[in-house]
């Protein structure tokens, strides 16, 4: 052994299948999938998702059945599997807390959210607390920037963060308390948001419903555009309450 990853002795032996029963489900779930594009590659990415769903990140089993059901190879999922930082390789935790720290989120303050919740959450980078709750890792941009700083969990916007109230939310997490995003559809786990990404319907009352669309800073462009006149507070300083639209 060379490092944690690589191994010089032994070729790998083939991924173990799926027990009969989670075999079965996934096959159905997948024929879903597949039966919505013209070509069955096509639907290799949401096929990734779905078994993400299963165990919370993308396993050898789960690669070996997308190429099974797919006829590709187990090298020809592995190849989108790894490029894409939306698929974990690894076990992680019921919510992946991600934090901004691309360049304007990063002078807003993303770099001491990031900084303050590794040492609050005692891991670094891509590591998961010892609960199994969360996992925190940085991410280059979460295209939200005129909420900067802002902080994702399972891909749901918690915007204008600061260090306190970001550890907030992962201590509300990691203690079962509700934790509500900014905007979106309320949070789930990690293998749930999965599955909807994987083009299932998220069948939680309410839950479409509440996922909205872009924030005041986000439409100002076509405020002026359209000849309106954008409100002049845009966004709320971090730490205050909203108290009218206008104002």
């Amino acid at each position: 052994m060379t490092d944690g990853q690589t191994s010089l002795g032994m070729p790998q032996l083939p991924a173990p299948d799926y027990p009969a029963e989670v075999r079965a489900r996934l096959e159905a779930d997948a024929k879903e999938i597949i039966a919505r594009y013209p070509g069955s590659r096509s639907a290799l990415l949401p096929l990734l998702h779905l078994v993400q769903s299963e165990e919370g990140h993308v396993t050898r089993t789960g690669m070996r059945f997308c190429a099974e059901v797919l006829d590709l190879t187990t090298a020809e999922v592995t190849a989108v599997a790894t490029f894409y930082t939306m698929y974990r390789r690894k076990p992680s935790g019921d919510y992946q807390v991600g934090v901004c720290t691309n360049t304007l989120c990063a002078v807003m303050g993303g770099d001491a959210i990031f900084e303050e919740l590794k040492e609050h959450l005692g891991v670094g980078n891509d590591e998961t607390t010892e609960d199994g709750k969360v996992t925190l890792e940085h991410i280059e941009c979460n295209a939200a920037c005129d909420f900067a700083p802002v902080m994702m969990v399972n891909w749901e916007f918690f915007d204008n963060q600061t260090p306190a109230s970001a550890k907030k939310i992962v201590d509300d997490l990691r203690a079962g308390r509700p934790v509500e995003p900014t905007r979106g559809a309320p949070l789930c786990t990690y293998k749930e948001t999965a599955r909807i990404l994987a083009g299932f319907p998220d069948e939680r009352e309410g839950a479409v419903e509440a996922t909205g669309g872009a924030g005041p800073a986000s439409l100002v462009g076509l405020r002026l555009a359209k000849g309106e006149t954008p409100h002049h507070k845009i966004v709320h300083p971090r730490g205050e309450s909203a108290s009218g639209e206008g104002e």
